[in-house]
């Protein structure tokens, strides 16, 4: 039965009109559809650690988190992520009122944004960024202001004074990701210090998207911007499980940070999903307290595929931009013949079955990205190694 309406308003909330169907859900069909490689979607193809695994069903069985779980999070959970936090950044936190436990990043991310941005306010994110800043911070009736990561020989670099003059008497929250997605870059200790410096100078809130915290690699190394001088009273950090365990379906993440902004986030956060993951929070707070040698393998793991995928690209004919972080890499195009990332992802699955993800989808200038195209390396070296062979006919 057709919905009949008083006036020609559209359904959907003109905040969200510019916001289809996401890109990474085109791209997997067309996996689906002809059998292609995925590398387009940053999931892993194998489950992360057994004994994890089996904590999640050992909860199950034993009852615990099958109903509701407290609403900050299980204080077993939020005991391991303030002990981590101390343990690895020298960061102290209290679990009871600075510990937030959420339905993976996205939602912290979600009701962080909610919570601290009031229509008119002005928020600045790093250019390309993950699809949902933009969503978000258009539900919030924010106004997002991109500062644009440009290629720089091997990387993706920051500039310092554009995101300066970026900031304005409107300017409410910087939205910062490091390790970044899709680029891959780190931001160093001394563009963090030119950030926090410029927050505290200009009493700007900040949130740290922080998830790919434990994937850096060479001589990058990741310091949280609440470390900084005058930073641990205006920051959110936002970590997950899901990248770092390779257990993305479970969506636990949380957020850290002083007493008064944790509240302020709880506040939006009870009205969105309230509770989720309730097992699930008990493996992951087993799964913070594995040892150094974990996160050292995962690391070099991923750094052999890295190195791997990147080989595969350079021998195809890509220009490659090997990440210092995170589990992408982007690749330029032009050196292909080709210019227009959306064209050359849609036909990839046909020519050399592989599935890639136009980067374009992460700019507001879409311009500056279209010659860029995101690959994901968190796959079994198996399949690195077919796709990086399929994509080899590219240089022919």
């Amino acid at each position: 039965m057709t919905r009949m309406t008083s006036s020609a308003r559209p359904l959907l909330n003109r905040r969200l009109a510019e916001f289809g169907t996401t890109i990474f859900a085109e791209m997997s069909a067309l996996a689906l559809s002809t059998g292609a490689i995925n590398l387009g979607q940053g999931f892993p193809d194998t489950d992360g650690p057994e004994e994890v695994r089996e904590a999640a069903v050992r909860a199950l069985r034993d009852g615990l988190g099958n109903q509701y779980p407290p609403g900050p999070g299980i204080p077993e959970l939020r005991t391991a992520v303030a002990a981590h936090q101390q343990r690895r950044y020298g960061l102290s936190c209290d679990p009871d009122r600075e510990v937030l436990v959420t339905a993976g990043a996205t939602e912290a991310i979600a009701a962080s944004l909610l919570a601290l941005v009031e229509p008119g306010d002005e928020v600045i994110a790093l250019e390309p960024y993950y699809d949902s800043y933009a969503a978000c911070i258009a539900m919030a009736g924010g106004r997002r202001v991109p500062v644009t990561l440009r290629p720089h020989e091997d990387s993706f670099r920051l500039d310092l004074d554009e995101l300066r003059d970026a900031v304005t008497d409107r300017t409410r929250l910087l939205l910062i990701n490091t390790p970044h997605n899709p680029t891959g870059t780190v931001l160093t200790r001394a563009e963090l210090a030119a950030i926090a410096e410029l927050a505290v100078e200009r009493d700007l809130l900040v949130v740290t998207d922080e998830v790919y915290e434990h994937l850096v690699f060479d001589d990058a190394e990741h310091v949280p911007l609440a470390t900084f001088p005058g930073m641990r009273e205006r920051t959110v950090t936002i970590g997950s499980a899901g990248k770092t365990f390779s257990f993305t379906g479970w969506k636990v993440g949380w957020v850290t940070g002083a007493t008064d902004l944790v509240a302020a986030v709880r506040s939006a956060k009870q009205f969105l999903t309230y509770v989720a993951s309730g097992p699930f929070q008990y493996a992951v707070a087993e799964a913070l307290r594995l040892p150094d040698s974990y996160f050292a393998d995962f690391r070099a793991d991923m750094l052999a595929k890295r190195d791997l995928l990147a080989g595969g690209l350079e021998r195809a004919g890509f220009k490659v931009f090997r990440p210092a972080g995170t589990y992408f890499i982007t690749t330029d195009i032009r050196p292909l013949g080709e210019s227009d990332g959306f064209t050359f992802c849609r036909a990839l699955p046909e020519r050399c079955g592989v599935v890639a993800i136009p980067n374009a989808v992460f700019y507001d200038h879409r311009e500056q990205g279209a010659p860029f195209v995101r690959f994901a390396f968190c796959k079994r070296t198996g399949v690195l190694e077919e796709a990086a062979s399929r994509l080899k006919t590219l240089a022919a």
